[in-house]
């Protein structure tokens, strides 16, 4: 069984969802999950028919899958059209976990994780430090440096989770009601992607939602150059703590072989650290083995350097105002 929850009314569950190209990042999320959290459940949504099938010939332990017509209703599939392939990703994230509350109703707790996280130490810590509140939700953390980041969102949809009481799916219907009616890659009006929409929840909800104090969870390429990265007993840990999860943000496997590490913007503020980059290089390659081993021509995911020069090159180069112009029009080459 999952871990119980902390009232002891019924486990914890993880939903995640993610498609062929995202395959091997959500491989090695849920098989480092499952390393620090033995009994892990996690309902994956698999984006794509490939997905479902290589997950289901991989039997991965504690592994629910899931295809996009057990989710979806009319209010998805009215809007599925107007949205690109990850504005409906974002948009499925709250009906992901909606569809989880209802199908697994002995589940006291449902976090959403991002596909593209690593977990490197026991996630006890992060339940422990929120107690009985009703969410959990990871801040960013932007250095000065990054402050001008902050326009774009304090919160992360990477690791969002939700009890099983009044305020937690008061505070989840509400969020998969405004994903609904709008999610798009820009900002606009306040709001971007799934993501802006958390920054209501402290205010609306109060204590019952609890912001991850923890230095070890929430650590990405946007806060990372600000902390201090170390070492014990052969643990990565971030300002002397056990380093829990990484999000991998813009990583990239390229097809040729080696790697793109993040976007410009953060490689500006310093080398990458490789006790933390090389665990993931190796982690993936491991990954692509075990795919590889039932679908030998298998490619998902693996970038061309081209491409993803040309992506670095919009990223670094291209005004945001040409790129925000280029997202309302449906265009958006990075």
């Amino acid at each position: 069984m999952p871990a119980a929850d902390d009232a002891g009314r019924g486990p914890r569950v993880y939903c995640t969802l993610f498609d062929r190209n995202y395959l091997l990042k959500g491989l090695v999320m849920l098989q480092s999950l499952r390393a620090h959290a033995a009994d892990a459940v996690v309902y994956v949504l698999c984006m794509d028919t490939d997905t479902f099938d290589l997950l289901g010939r991989l039997a991965l332990p504690g592994v629910r899958r899931l295809v996009l017509a057990d989710v979806e209703d009319d209010a998805l599939r009215a809007v599925k059209p107007t949205r690109s392939v990850a504005e409906y990703c974002w948009t499925l994230s709250p009906a992901l976990c909606w569809h989880v509350m209802q199908a697994c109703p002995e589940a006291a707790f449902v976090t959403y994780l991002d596909a593209d996280l690593m977990f490197f130490s026991d996630v006890e810590p992060l339940y422990a430090e929120m107690g009985a509140r009703s969410v959990s939700i990871t801040d960013h953390r932007y250095p000065p440096a990054l402050a001008h980041l902050q326009m774009y969102g304090r919160f992360n949809v990477q690791w969002v989770g939700f009890r099983r009481d009044e305020i937690g799916l008061r505070c989840l219907a509400r969020w998969r009601a405004q994903c609904i009616e709008w999610c798009f890659a820009r900002l606009e009006a306040g709001r971007l992607g799934d993501q802006k929409y958390l920054e209501e929840w402290p205010a609306l909800y109060g204590d019952a939602v609890h912001v991850i104090a923890h230095p070890g969870a929430g650590v990405g390429p946007w806060n990372v150059f600000a902390s201090r990265v170390g070492d014990a007993d052969g643990r990565v840990t971030v300002d002397g703590a056990p380093l829990i999860f990484y999000h991998y943000h813009q990583f990239q496997l390229l097809a040729g072989g080696g790697v793109d590490y993040m976007p410009p913007l953060y490689q500006s503020l310093g080398p990458p650290p490789m006790a933390i980059y090389g665990a993931y290089e190796r982690a993936l390659e491991g990954a692509l083995a075990q795919v590889r081993a039932i679908e030998p021509t298998f490619t998902g995911g693996l970038r061309s350097t081209g491409m993803v020069s040309a992506r670095r090159f919009v990223q670094r180069f291209v005004p945001t105002r040409v790129k925000n112009f280029l997202r309302r029009v449906g265009l958006q080459p990075w």
